[in-house]
């Protein structure tokens, strides 16, 4: 069997099914991307480049399109070249939204083109007017309507899709959504376990907890309004008056991944450490970190804190879960899917920092209560998120 997968950032939600299908000698596996720099196992690379750019003078509704254009003319460009080497795929899996599979049906048209659904914008009702202080307007409304445009010519060409969650899954159309299965990429339990002995202590970074017996943890790509970094920060100040031992740990990127950025150039990590009062001697920054070392992050915790607008939801509060965390996540939509106040974690209101900290001083209180939330969270992810099972329905569903 000949397998192609398409995503710009290798290998992504991709890595556990090339290794598993690559794996077998009787296939030949190509993982197209954008990404030169990152390699996996034995995974057969290839490399697609656009030969332009978004022109700036192009409406601003219409550039999400045209770049992704711009990135399923260089996937063609690609593919006509192991065309003509041999190489005829009989499964195309591209992540749908940035264009990488838009013209596959053209070059391959009797391959099964299979699509991996992330996110279907909706002006309402999800990510984009959650904020109340951050309105949404007609102009973004119109914007965020014509950046599904490269998502439907997917849903209209593939044979079919899959799509993380059910929340996810429920932002796209009615009329498509009998085409997309949900199907978590699965979290490797065996991985991310607990470790009773956990000692937090990062030779790389000069960062030793292990004296330390309140770490309060907090994972994202960026710190940004997407995945509650201002409110964190804000509980963070008012979790540093009342537990004087407490030290925080913070794994991301100084960045905004998703949303809006800052006038000024200014982050939102810039801004919180100007604006709240803090104790930067318990206050740790870690950046982006290997897993091994996130995987230590995550086993020293003794409190995890994931707060999400209704959007993606991220693996690291599945991971965090897995590991044995004790998670107190926002009551928000992607949240409610996995977690049950009181079962398997804590839920808060979003927008409220004072109700977070409350929250962290109630785990470190009802220290009875706490080891079964514990226990019953990594149950969750075993039940129905664990990695094997999962791997091997993506496998049926790719191959049925």
């Amino acid at each position: 069997m000949q397998v192609l997968f398409l995503h710009p950032n290798f290998p992504a939600q991709f890595r556990n099914l090339a290794v598993a299908i690559g794996s077998d000698p009787t296939n030949q596996v190509i993982f197209g991307t954008k990404n030169e720099t990152v390699t996996f196992g034995n995974i057969n690379k290839v490399i697609y480049q656009e030969n332009g750019t978004v022109n700036p003078k192009t409406h601003r509704y219409v550039q999400i399109l045209e770049s992704a254009v711009w990135q399923g003319q260089a996937v063609y460009r690609m593919a006509a070249a192991l065309k003509n080497q041999g190489f005829n795929p009989d499964i195309v899996l591209a992540h749908s939204g940035w264009g990488p599979g838009m013209f596959i049906k053209d070059i391959f048209p009797d391959t099964k083109y299979l699509c991996y659904f992330e996110w279907f914008y909706n002006a309402y009702g999800t990510d984009a007017d959650f904020d109340p202080e951050d309105p949404l307007n007609e102009d973004t409304a119109a914007k965020m309507r014509v950046n599904n445009t490269p998502l439907l010519l997917d849903l209209c060409s593939c044979d079919r899709g899959i799509c993380p969650t059910n929340w996810q899954h429920q932002q796209f159309p009615k009329e498509f959504q009998p085409k997309i299965q949900v199907l978590h990429d699965g979290i490797d339990t065996a991985y991310f376990k607990p470790n009773p002995n956990a000692q937090l202590i990062l030779p790389r970074i000069n960062l030793d907890l292990s004296s330390v017996s309140e770490i309060i943890t907090y994972v994202a790509r960026g710190m940004e309004p997407y995945r509650g970094f201002p409110q964190f920060m804000k509980a963070v100040s008012l979790i540093q008056q009342r537990r004087p031992n407490c030290h925080v740990v913070v794994v991301g990127e100084d960045r905004v991944a998703y949303g809006k950025e800052l006038p000024n150039e200014k982050t939102y990590k810039q801004l919180m450490l100007e604006t709240l009062s803090l104790d930067l001697t318990r206050l740790h920054f870690t950046g982006l970190l290997p897993y091994g070392e996130y995987l230590k992050v995550l086993q020293a915790s003794s409190v995890h804190i994931y707060l999400t607008y209704p959007f993606v939801l991220s693996w690291s509060m599945l991971e965090a879960m897995s590991t044995g965390c004790l998670v107190i996540a926002s009551a928000t939509p992607p949240v409610l899917e996995v977690i049950t106040d009181g079962e398997n974690g804590l839920l808060v209101d979003f927008f409220s920092p004072q109700q977070i900290a409350e929250r962290v001083d109630e785990v470190f209180a009802d220290k009875e209560k706490m080891p079964e939330i514990r226990y019953q969270a990594r149950k969750t992810i075993l039940k129905n998120y664990d990695l094997n099972p999962l791997l091997y329905k993506h496998l049926e569903w790719m191959v049925r």
